[in-house]
């Protein structure tokens, strides 16, 4: 599967909460995530825990730490319950070691084919996610396109666009 992906800090939560809804035409839809990050060789391993169901996934991620839309490929597997996720967060914790946690609330609105996602990450502020996802006939470039679109639509400049993922944020603080 396959997304264009841009990322960035959000200075005015509200204002961009109330764009994205308009755009959306829709209230968000609120999720509580814990993500941890595990050390791997090569892109970004995360066990994901929706903390209101009980659910999660894991997810493999892999894209550029550049500014701007940026192609990402993924792989992602559902887990339907609380010991799913504490058995394999045991055997991932111990295989390849805790790369760094993330705890967020997330507002998911959707418009068209992006998954907007305005975030409050928890020691690290207030971020916009988004990710448009390709269909199979369409190109990098095409994404590109709708991303530049909808981030001028919520005021998001690009001196805005961060790099890299929350982990990595959190990494870097820490030191």
């Amino acid at each position: 599967m396959r997304n264009i992906e841009i990322k960035a800090k959000v200075a005015n939560l509200n204002r961009l909460l109330q764009l994205a809804k308009n755009l959306a035409h829709a209230e968000p839809i609120l999720i509580s995530q814990h993500d941890t990050f595990y050390n791997c060789i090569t892109g970004r391993l995360k066990l994901r825990r929706l903390l209101k169901s009980g659910r999660g996934e894991l997810i493999f991620y892999d894209r550029p730490d550049t500014e701007g839309p940026k192609l990402s490929s993924y792989e992602k597997t559902d887990l339907s319950s609380n010991e799913q996720l504490n058995s394999l967060h045991s055997v991932l914790a111990k295989a390849l070691g805790i790369k760094s946690e993330v705890k967020k609330t997330r507002h998911l609105f959707l418009v068209g084919q992006t998954r907007v996602h305005v975030d409050e990450v928890e020691s690290l502020g207030n971020f916009m996610e988004l990710e448009v996802c390709l269909s199979s006939d369409q190109s990098e470039k095409d994404g590109e396109k709708i991303a530049y679109d909808l981030m001028a639509k919520l005021g998001v400049s690009e001196k805005d666009l961060i790099c890299g993922a929350y982990a990595d944020l959190l990494v870097v603080q820490k030191n």
